[in-house]
């Protein structure tokens, strides 16, 4: 098959959602229809040690949620499919918000019962920011929820998108019968039976034929015209450069946990989702179909396997074709390295592959070569931007609490930021180590991860600071550095890659430097460079 038929059969995407939507229930059942699993996990129920097949640390067992970024791929009626599953807690945002530079759409799952949720806001508005195609997935409408006129009207302006619906629900709750399927013209009835694989759908030209009452009765069947003709007069009519440009969303409901509407998602999606998309790197437009490999790395996982310590940096491949055993140019570090074994996915399997195309995740392992953000190429000095650290929202000392493996500790400490799982800030007064997260959780994480993964034992201890600020001076010889420096040494401290932080206890303290250093620039994200 030629590159470019390759490049045309890829889809890459990312599932986001706010915690509990069902999003991790989507992706296995997504799964199910690509044939890569034989059945599904219930992720919930602890009666089922399997638990899903995408969540694969201990932690996220216990609690029944996604904390790393898995990638999953499978094919399905002859596009190769890539889904980056995120964590929906919005303690691992900063993991999702990355993992989206190296989607090329979404799928947005949402709550029938609880609408649109603060979580799943703030991922649609970085979607939007970068205008990356969306399609909303309404999910559980097996139990009872909102109106689902009023959840578009709720998902238009919660979330400032443009929403037509591509498929409806036939009642709902206690009443829900099934779904008409308007990107197909079809009615697919619902048997509330998950262990269906597929199932039957009755297909309609004809929305006005009396057979309709026969099959979901007479009122239902009234009420459907009712909705049906509303929605060709109040959304916009399907158009899929729209949906592309990021302008218009379709919309499509169903229930993932008992299989249903899921296969209309993903037969309409694997037709009308984007191809692999070129990206702007610092020096130029990049586009997939250029003969020459270019990537990025966009997170970093280490001791996927805690058998054998080892590091794999997850690549997407942007343009050219990525060759096992060739050697490549790491841009940061300007050397040519080569890969024995690069990784394809299925969940916890993975696969030597001896080619890649853009679109795809290949994970390389690493022995600390990489960190987030890297370019590779084949020889072309150039950067991939995007990629940025956010400030975190709590901060903490980290002490260690055994002193015979202060090594481990540090070499553990190290590792995990290397994964952007937090970031470590080192005091310039004292060389005390404080850890930045985004969320509270992730300090359970990394400490059941580094007595687990390392032997090393850590307690923490509080460090009230309100944000971090990267400080950037317009001069740094001038005196009014100096002064800054000077007076802020207390709260001084450098990020992994040795930036200038000032880490600020208050809004106050910020507006009060701001306005006191007018030349010593503050930031609250830092592109990594």
């Amino acid at each position: 098959m030629s590159f470019l038929k390759e490049i045309q059969r890829r889809r890459t995407f990312g599932i986001i959602s706010h915690p509990d939507a069902g999003k991790t229930t989507l992706t296995e059942k997504l799964l199910l229809f690509g044939g890569a699993i034989q059945e599904a996990g219930a992720v919930k129920n602890n009666k089922i040690k399997k638990g899903a097949t995408s969540d694969f640390m201990e932690i996220e067992r216990q609690r029944g949620i996604s904390v790393a970024t898995s990638v999953l791929a499978f094919n399905y009626k002859d596009k190769k499919i890539n889904i980056l599953d995120t964590p929906g807690h919005k303690d691992f945002a900063e993991d999702t918000f990355r993992t989206l530079t190296a989607v090329d759409s979404v799928i947005v799952v949402i709550d029938v019962a609880k609408g649109v949720e603060e979580q799943t806001e703030k991922l649609v508005e970085v979607c939007r920011m970068r205008s990356i195609p969306m399609i909303v997935f309404i999910n559980k409408l097996d139990r009872e929820g909102k109106d689902a006129f009023d959840l578009m009207d709720e998902v238009e302006q919660k979330l400032g998108l443009t929403v037509t619906p591509l498929s409806f629900p036939i009642g709902m709750g206690y009443d829900f019968q099934g779904i008409y399927n308007i990107w197909e013209q079809n009615i697919n009835l619902f048997s509330g039976d998950s262990r269906k694989n597929i199932e039957d759908t009755i297909a309609f030209s004809d929305i006005n034929s009396p057979e309709l009452e026969k099959i979901i009765g007479e009122k239902p069947a009234v009420k459907l015209r009712d909705e049906l003709e509303l929605i060709s007069e109040v959304y916009p009519a399907f158009d899929r450069q729209s949906y592309l440009d990021g302008t218009l969303q379709p919309v499509f409901f169903g229930s993932a946990l008992n299989n249903f509407g899921v296969r209309e998602l993903l037969d309409c999606f694997v037709e009308i989702a984007p191809t692999p998309r070129p990206k702007e790197s610092e020096t130029r437009l990049v586009k997939p179909e250029e003969e020459k490999m270019t990537g990025f790395v966009f997170k970093i996982h280490a001791n996927m396997d805690p058998k054998h310590r080892d590091r794999l940096a997850f690549v997407k491949i942007v343009s050219g074709t990525f060759e096992r055993n060739k050697p490549y140019t790491h841009v940061r570090l300007n050397k040519n390295l080569k890969f024995s074994s690069p990784n394809a996915f299925f969940a916890e399997k993975k696969e030597i592959v001896d080619i890649s195309y853009p679109g795809d995740i290949v994970g390389l392992h690493d022995t600390g070569n990489f960190k987030i953000g890297d370019t590779l190429t084949e020889g072309e000095l150039m950067s991939f931007k995007g990629i940025p650290s956010f400030s975190p929202e709590h901060f903490r000392y980290i002490n260690n609490a055994d002193p015979l493996k202060a090594k481990q500790l540090d070499k553990g400490v190290d590792q995990l930021m290397d994964e952007g799982v937090a970031q470590l800030f080192t005091l310039e007064m004292n060389n005390r180590k404080v850890i930045g997260t985004v969320g509270a959780l992730q300090y359970e994480v990394i400490q059941y991860r580094l007595e687990h993964e390392y032997g090393a034992k850590c307690s923490y201890e509080n460090f009230p600071v309100h944000k971090a600020c990267w400080v950037k001076p317009t001069d740094p010889k001038s005196e009014e550095f100096k002064e800054f420096k000077r007076i802020k040494q207390k709260f001084l401290a450098h990020d992994k890659y040795g930036q200038l932080v000032f880490l600020a206890d208050s809004e106050f303290t910020i507006q009060m430097t701001q306005s006191k250093f007018p030349n010593v620039k503050l930031y609250f994200t830092s592109e990594f460079d």
